[in-house]
């Protein structure tokens, strides 16, 4: 019997293994896939995220696994262009956006080398009650071979259409519509920092990721997305040409050297975190529009607030109900402020926005500040502080 069984080793499973393991408890990592595979990502990682990576003595093996450190951000709107980067992160000056073939494989290391019992292409299909309780999962190995395997708690970190959360029926308990789709790229010879563009009804992120190559990304508005996946390559470009034209024209310098990914299947909501025997992390517990690239980060998070809480205290009912409340209070939190966030950049309705960061410019620390919002490295609280609310003319 193990303490925890995690299921899903992407970016909130395998931490959230490593990190039960590094207490000291026995875990079980299950994951369907093989790695190195990739998924649908906007891949970056903004500066919370660092910390939590470097806190976790991995931030060396993403630096030699050959992505481009980022360490410029820019912004431009109608009317407005604004550059920088957000503040340190435990002395950090820099992030990353790897793809994730490379990104998931990295942090599945880790969790072994904590001690993990990490079981690749294991697929589960129901789980094990006692008593009203979770007690385990049974899966299928890579042989065919129907498995049991028991734990004090399980983890679904299985993604937004979690088995977990559907076998134990957590509901969701705050769900807005789509509001997005976005298809993107991957571009070679198109030279760029961490780029944003926007014109009401679209979005462009520019990323910088392994292999030298650019990943190019573009949002539309949700009611558009039978019309765009009909003739996804001509929105797409054009998409560009119309928001980015002097991007488009560096494009059109370099080549495109994958097919184009998308979705429109960007759901938004937060579920129930916990009951008896289980818990959510990561997209199963929390997912949102991709446009604000918090999901990687948010995950991490979630893994380090999760085993923060439970500590040494799995196998004392009491203080693991406790814990496991307290990790869904966190939840209401920042996380919360980010959904919301998010939700609020998909509308692409950029009026509000821009008239804010038209006051900005000129006021570096402001910007810097600003993109500190999105990194995770200040608050929204902080950010409207007594100084900026003067310059807003707000106060």
């Amino acid at each position: 019997m193990y303490d925890v069984i995690v299921i899903g080793a992407r970016c909130a499973g395998s931490p959230t293994a490593m990190l039960f393991a590094r207490q000291g408890y026995s875990v079980l990592l299950l994951e369907k896939a093989r790695f190195p595979q990739d998924t649908l990502s906007s891949h970056y990682i903004h500066m919370q995220g660092m910390g939590l990576l470097n806190r976790w003595g991995l931030l060396d093996k993403l630096r030699d696994a050959g992505c481009r450190p980022i360490t410029r951000q820019s912004y431009q709107g109608p009317g407005v262009r604004i550059e920088g980067f957000s503040l340190p992160v435990d002395g950090l000056d820099h992030t990353y956006a790897p793809r994730r073939y490379v990104l998931d494989p990295l942090l599945a290391e880790g969790a072994v080398e904590a001690g993990v019992d990490f079981r690749e292409g294991c697929a589960v299909k129901d789980l094990v009650w006692e008593d009203d309780r979770v007690a385990g999962v049974r899966y299928t190995t890579p042989e065919g071979t129907e498995t049991t395997e028991r734990a004090r708690l399980v983890v679904g970190a299985d993604g937004m259409r979690s088995l977990v959360a559907r076998k134990v029926g957590a509901p969701n308990v705050i769900e807005h519509p789509r509001v997005s789709c976005t298809y993107y790229s991957y571009w070679a010879d198109v030279p760029s920092h961490f780029e944003l563009y926007e014109r009401p009804g679209r979005w462009i992120g520019v990323i910088p990721t392994n292999d030298d190559l650019t990943l190019l990304m573009t949002y539309f508005p949700q009611d558009l997305y039978n019309e765009v996946r009909k003739g996804v390559e001509p929105f797409y470009l054009d998409s560009f040409r119309t928001t980015a034209p002097e991007l488009y024209e560096r494009m059109r310098e370099g080549r495109r050297v994958e097919q184009i990914y998308g979705t429109g299947h960007q759901e938004n909501y937060f579920r129930k975190a916990h009951g008896p025997g289980w818990v959510l992390v990561g997209d199963a517990v929390n997912h949102k529009d991709s446009i604000t690239a918090r999901g990687i980060t948010e995950a991490f998070a979630q893994a380090q607030s999760l085993v923060g809480h439970v500590g040494t205290q799995l196998h004392d009912d009491a203080a693991l109900r406790t814990a496991l409340k307290r990790y869904e209070n966190d939840l209401s939190g920042e996380a919360l402020s980010h959904y919301q966030g998010a939700l609020n950049v998909a509308e692409l309705k950029p009026e509000g926005r821009v008239e804010m960061l038209r006051h900005l410019v000129g006021h570096q620390e402001h910007i810097d500040r600003y993109f500190s919002t999105l990194s995770g490295a200040c608050s929204i609280d902080d950010f409207y502080n007594d100084e900026l609310l003067d310059l807003l003319d707000l106060s």
